[in-house]
């Protein structure tokens, strides 16, 4: 009996520090599948993001397959409802139980941050194909990104603006860390090119309310307003902004790229004509590889236009897929290492995963919503090629 109790004791021990450490695949995994963990804001006030990111992950499988490295994939998706702790949740979950190799999605910085410690107990290489804050990467050295940094799109806006006649600004940001990255960037850099900033306002993230906001802003009278709020929130700033008359007014709007998100263009309006943003991505971008790649997203979901959550997923299973190839389907360390330094042309045009700082590196373009067929788009005016997140530059 007491040998029972102690080895009922030893089980519940070893049971215990597997959920402490969240130890996973590379350490439990015995089947012949390679499993990713694919956390997503699914319902919620983000939904819209986890279901690009969802679409495109689907769609990278179903065009190459769901065997690789001599394993079955297997796609795990959660919905984290856009909730930090969910996120961590879910993440212990997936690797504990269900032993997933990879660790991917990830919609907001927070929901990121909150599972950097499990991506490093457990040494799982997670993948963050949306979270744009510089420091994401320096959360865990498990963390690759496939999305982009909002220093690397604001700072060549600041560029932008300064040469084109824009010498006075309010900037509007969400008050969450990409936000403040968005704001203390593109200040930095505007001021640096001779600009001034009149002032800098900060939005609450959730149920934002712009319009006190906007006021100040037309009270100020600045030649343009700079702004960042998360992808699927520009089309009620954009309302708001066209309610008080600000286009009228002579208010310019300069953006970072996911004000004027592609899902979510078509519908803002002519107030949305003549804005200027900086990304990385447009689904209007004029290369083959784009081409073929918003008609088959476009197919499997309803005509949907691929924004660029999207893509941020797509090259994500793209660097997934290649680094199992390489492993013959092994996690943890070796997949990591697999991962760093890929180099490939995606739909965004060419992408380098940095060995270094294990950072996406790409072209940035400066774009103009302009009608094109009837439709709104954000057509690329100009191409800064290779940019590295200037906050890893900078350290």
């Amino acid at each position: 009996m007491q040998k029972r109790h102690l080895l009922h004791a030893g089980v519940r021990a070893v049971a215990a520090a597997a959920l402490t450490l969240g130890l996973g695949s590379t350490a439990f995994a015995q089947d012949n599948s390679f499993k990713v963990g694919l956390i997503l804001p699914l319902t919620g006030p983000f939904a819209s993001t986890g279901k690009q990111l969802e679409a495109a992950a689907r769609l990278y499988i179903a065009q190459n397959g769901d065997s690789v490295g001599g394993k079955k994939l297997q796609l795990i998706v959660k919905d984290d409802t856009g909730l930090p702790e969910v996120s961590k949740r879910l993440a212990q979950e997936l690797v504990v139980t269900d032993k997933v190799q990879v660790l991917a999605g990830f919609g907001l910085t927070p929901l990121a941050m909150a599972t950097a410690p499990i991506a490093s107990q457990s040494k799982t290489p997670m993948v963050v194909m949306a979270a744009a804050t510089a420091s994401i990467t320096e959360a865990s050295p498990y963390i690759v990104r496939t999305s982009f940094t909002v220093p690397q799109v604001v700072t060549v806006l600041a560029d932008w603006a300064a040469k084109n006649n824009i010498k006075k600004v309010v900037t509007l940001v969400t008050d969450y860390a990409p936000g403040v990255d968005s704001e203390t960037w593109f200040n930095q850099r505007f001021v640096a090119q001779g600009g001034t900033v009149v002032e800098s306002l900060r939005v609450p993230l959730r149920n934002p309310d712009f319009a006190p906001f906007l006021q100040k802003v037309r009270d100020i009278k600045p030649d343009a307003l700079f702004t960042f709020v998360p992808s699927g929130v520009g089309a009620a700033l954009m309302k708001q902004f066209s309610e008080r008359g600000m286009d009228k007014a002579g208010i310019r709007v300069i953006a970072e790229g996911s004000v004027t998100d592609d899902d979510i263009l078509d519908g803002m309006g002519e107030v949305a004509l003549g804005v200027v943003s900086t990304h990385h991505y447009s689904a209007s971008h004029n290369s083959p590889t784009n081409k073929a790649f918003v008609e088959a997203f476009g197919k499997a979901n309803g005509g949907a236009r691929p924004n660029f959550m999207a893509v941020g997923a797509y090259d994500g299973m793209h660097v997934i897929y290649d680094a199992a190839k390489a492993t013959k389907g092994e996690g943890g360390d070796a997949l990591l290492q697999a991962m760093k330094g890929q180099s490939f042309e995606s739909p965004r045009g060419p992408v380098l995963i940095d060995p270094q700082t294990r950072d996406v590196v790409h072209n940035i373009y400066v774009r103009k919503v302009e009608k094109v067929g009837g439709q709104l788009w954000n057509t690329e005016m100009q191409t800064f090629t290779a940019v590295k997140d200037p906050a890893k530059a900078a350290k």
